[in-house]
Parts: structure tokens; sequence; C-alpha cells
């Protein structure tokens, strides 16, 4: 296994990235986080799991998280953050060439994917959303909703707290208690996150029709963060190109929580029968 670190600039802003190379490379994930975190937070569970499966695995933090430059919890603008991914993915074509290609995004990250390929040109194999984030499952106060639009107009770069429930991210306390403890991680939300996210995730159910490749979907039941019910409609909208696993009780971040296991085994499984399926072609 080979770990290198690399920055890369869009709107004059430096990004941090890294990937894990597996010692034979069958595919390739290019991984994007969630609100509030950074790409580090998968490097315990998530990529070692894809590692051993012969699949290698590039990320990096998102504007305004982890350690990429900028102010915490803002971007400049949601085509910058796709032309991020399209970066990434152009790297990730370059370092393992010919090794097909997949996008997994969790929660915030579930979003950026969607759209991306929703919104680019792109010859990607798959797409992998957890939790993705298309609506919320909770009604943010009105004030709040009303002061973004306001602030987004005359001064987007202005965050405030996201009000999210860490308790919320898993059943186990163990999870949430390293969450707290991350000095990256942190709960500031700028209106270009939190009212761009929230119409570019109802865009995204409208045009789901529009999905021409195929799609994993996984969501819990138990999520009060992001709304499994949004993912449900985007499957059965998405002309059967989308796929999706619900977990019963199932917190926001599957990757950390109860059902891990089960979690990341059918990811792969997926992923396998996606490379199975193009080599019988």
């Amino acid at each position: 296994m080979i770990h290198k670190e690399f920055d890369f600039y869009q709107d004059n802003i430096k990004l941090y990235g890294q990937y894990w190379q597996s010692t034979i490379t069958k595919a390739v994930l290019v991984l994007v986080h969630g609100m509030g975190e950074h790409s580090t937070r998968y490097a315990e569970f998530v990529v070692p799991e894809f590692l051993k499966n012969d699949m290698s695995v590039i990320t990096y933090d998102q504007f305004g998280h982890g350690k990429t430059e900028g102010k915490r919890g803002h971007n400049p603008g949601f085509a910058a953050v796709l032309d991020c991914v399209g970066i990434v993915i152009q790297k990730a074509q370059r370092i393992f060439a010919g090794a097909p290609v997949f996008l997994y995004g969790h929660s915030m990250g579930g979003n950026v994917v969607i759209n991306y390929v929703l919104k680019r040109k792109h010859n990607l194999q798959g797409v992998i959303a957890t939790s993705p984030f298309l609506r919320l499952a909770f009604q943010p106060p009105s004030w709040k909703i009303t002061i973004g639009k306001l602030l987004q107009k005359i001064a987007p770069s202005v965050t405030m707290k996201n009000d999210l429930d860490v308790s919320a991210i898993s059943r186990d306390r163990n999870e949430v208690q390293k969450y707290i403890s991350d000095p990256l991680v942190h709960d500031k939300i700028s209106p270009n996150y939190s009212l761009t996210f929230i119409k570019t995730g109802i865009s995204a159910i409208k045009n789901a029709s529009k999905l021409v490749c195929p799609m994993f979907l996984l969501h819990g039941t138990g999520d009060r963060i992001t709304s499994h019910l949004a993912t449900e409609e985007f499957t059965l909208k998405s002309n059967n190109n989308a796929t999706i696993k619900l977990y019963k009780d199932g917190y926001h971040e599957l990757h950390n929580d109860l059902c891990k296991k089960d979690f990341i085994f059918t990811i792969i499984q997926w992923v396998n029968f996606q490379l199975n399926k193009n080599q019988n072609i």
C-alpha cells in the first residue's frame, strides 16, 4: 500500500488531497466527504476495506474543511465545488491509468457526486452516494433561512453554526466521541453551503430521470440529519439507473455505525458487480 498527499488549486484556494494505492488496482474510488468533517476520517475503516479488495482510494478536503485553506464552512460557489471533483477524477485517471473510476460521496458529498454526474460530462463506471443531502431530515428554523438568504446576497462568506445533532451521526458512542474530539471537525456553515445545497438537493431529485450511469444509494431509516425519504424519491425517479439499500434504524454515518461491516461489504459487492458486468459486455 502506498499513501501520498497532494495539493491542487481551484478559485485561488489551495486544497488538500491524498490517495492510497493498493498493490493491485482493479478500481479507484474518488471519495467526497460530508459537511464539517474531512477526508482523513475515512482512513481508519473505509479506506483499508477498499484496499483489501484491490480498490485504491483518492480523496480531498472540500472548500472550508480539513487541511484545505480558506474560511471554515465556506465555498466560493457550487460550480467550483463540482470543478474540484473533476480535477480529482483527472488526477485519479493519471495515477491509476486504465483503472475504472467510481465516485463515492457521503452526506453533503453525496449531493456533490449526484449533481456532478447530472451536470457534468464524465466516463465514470458508477456512483455511490451514502446518506446523501438531498433534503434535510429536519426543518431548519425559518429565521435562519431568512437571514441566510439575506447574507448570501450581501455577505455570502459569513458563517453560522450548522446546528448538527452530533449524537445522530452514529449509534456507536465511541464514534460520536471521536467526532467531537477531532480538531479538524467544525460546526461552521455559510449560505453557499446551507442554502445552495438545499436548492441543489431539490434540483437533483427533480432531474433524477436524467441519470445515465449506475448509482448505488445507501441510507439509514433512523437518520435524523438527511432524509432517507428523499433518497427513495430520487431512486424512484431515476429510470432504474439507481438502486437503493435502506438500513433499518441506521444513523447518518453508516460507515461508522453498528452496521458498518455489512455496509462496506455491500458497497464492495456492488462495485465488483459493475466491474464484472462491464467485462462481460
